[in-house]
């Protein structure tokens, strides 16, 4: 997959079929785009996901974007929403982007797709320019999770309540947070369950702050463990938000590395204890109720 992070910066010389949004998210509604853009793609035809960056905290960063489309299209763009592509006229856009930089062959949008200054380009301006530049203009209905739109807010507010199995319904895979393992106090290993503290990447939306039944993978290897989203308030000096994650039966010095931690199930919400004695005991706790999560052979 060729990676591009300027629109202007795109060079084919081949038609293309590309589908064009924010793709925060890359949820089922807009895997379904990007499955249409793939069945479009031949020897003569590239595919091209155009992921417009807001510049606001994203469900997936571009890194991890990249990583998702990278066996899935030809091409991706990760293009920042610039002033000058906000306040382009739609026709322009359709113009001097979709036709004579694109060579767009085939258009896959969703119903609600909006372009150009004050957004007035929509799918009906695309329909209407389709013959004169000889495009094929492919409108994706939304897709649904019992009865509601799936969207990228949806999956945000799951996030928000802790609801990780709703949001990984929602985004067809499992939410997850990768970084690379900081220094931390030590205190997990003094107590029996020697912890990782893992920083989300800048611009990561973290979940509901709490302790969440979670897979661990270091250097290629998943573990069942636990994971605490949040700040430690009974421990921590300053107000620094991370995954703080147990990984059961791995022993190894991970620091400096970079791991990631999928969110599987939420257990209860990040709490201050009175002491280090009350913590462990809760920590105990929570290991069991991770443990008995992963025991299920459907959970592994």
């Amino acid at each position: 997959m060729r990676y591009i992070t300027e629109i202007h910066s795109y060079q084919g010389n081949k038609r293309s079929a590309v589908t064009l949004g924010k793709f925060e998210g890359l949820h089922r509604g807009h895997q379904k785009l990007i499955d249409q853009v793939k069945e479009y793609a031949s020897g003569d035809v590239e595919s091209i996901v155009c992921a417009f960056d807001m510049g606001k905290e994203s469900l997936l960063t571009v890194r991890e974007k990249r990583e998702r489309l990278e066996s899935q299209v030809d091409v991706m763009i990760a293009c920042p929403f610039t002033r000058e592509l906000r306040e382009m006229e739609a026709e322009d856009f359709i113009r001097q982007i979709l036709v004579d930089r694109f060579r767009a062959a085939y258009i896959v949008v969703g119903t609600d797709f909006r372009f150009g200054h004050e957004k007035r380009g929509d799918v009906e301006m695309l329909a209407k320019y389709a013959e004169l530049y000889g495009y094929h203009l492919d409108v994706a209905e939304k897709e649904r999770y019992e009865n509601r739109v799936i969207s990228s807010t949806y999956v945000r507010e799951a996030l928000g309540e802790g609801n990780v199995e709703l949001a990984n319904d929602l985004l067809g895979y499992t939410y997850r947070i990768s970084g690379r393992v900081e220094h931390g106090k030590q205190l997990g290993r003094t107590l029996g369950f020697p912890t990782m503290n893992v920083p989300p990447e800048p611009g990561k939306i973290m979940p509901r702050f709490g302790v969440y039944a979670c897979r661990v993978q270091v250097d290629g290897r998943w573990y069942p463990g636990i994971g605490n989203v949040g700040v430690k308030p009974t421990v921590a000096e300053e107000a620094k938000a991370l995954v703080e994650a147990f990984a059961f039966d791995f022993a190894g010095d991970v620091y400096g590395k970079e791991v990631s931690v999928e969110f599987r199930a939420f257990e209860r919400p990040e709490q201050k204890f009175e002491s280090v004695e009350e913590l462990k005991a809760r920590v105990d706790e929570d290991i069991r109720f991770g443990r008995e999560f992963f025991s299920d052979a459907d959970q592994r």
